[in-house]
């Protein structure tokens, strides 16, 4: 770093200290990329944490259960910035990253459906009228006020991947 800062000097640079570093490759992060080293020794890109949980952050907010919105508009919402994100970390090579990202979002998705839906009678017509078992949708009707669980059991029968992609979401994965 000394003679780094000494070489700019002399063209009359400053260098950003917090900014810059010298160190290994796969412990420093580059425009929201870093590198890993796979099997066989082989250098591979992927997207760094930082950026993972900002992506993460911005999808919570934009998905939050409250605001008074249809799930039709919050998937419209969503989908630019998806889009957006996807075609700029096209070169990560974790898509294992990407297919979690996928199920974490439409798991967030169906949590806003059933809080919508609000009332235990709700739930469940609508729940049987998806093809939904009535056992099943009987014991997620009678814990309403627990989206986010019951928004794994059987929601997915309901609400199945189709029916986003009919919508317009994006796939991040594929």
């Amino acid at each position: 770093m000394a003679l780094l800062r000494r070489l700019y000097g002399d063209l009359k640079l400053q260098i950003n200290e917090s900014k810059s570093a010298v160190a290994r490759v796969w412990d420093r992060k580059f425009l929201g990329f870093s590198l890993w080293v796979s099997a066989g020794k082989t250098i591979r890109v992927r997207v760094a944490e930082k950026a993972l949980n900002a992506m993460k952050q911005r999808v919570r907010w934009m998905t939050r259960r409250v605001g008074g919105r249809s799930l039709e508009q919050v998937i419209g919402d969503l989908r630019p910035y998806l889009l957006g994100w996807k075609a700029y970390f096209r070169l990560a090579e974790t898509p294992k990253i990407f297919r979690e990202l996928d199920e974490w979002i439409r798991h967030r998705l169906r949590a806003i459906q059933l809080k919508q839906w609000k009332r235990g009678r709700t739930v469940f017509r609508e729940l049987t009228s998806r093809g939904v078992g009535p056992e099943l949708a009987r014991r997620i009707a009678a814990n309403t006020r627990r989206w986010w669980k019951n928004s794994a059991i059987g929601l997915h029968i309901a609400i199945p991947n189709r029916w986003f992609t009919e919508r317009g979401l994006p796939s991040l994965g594929a």
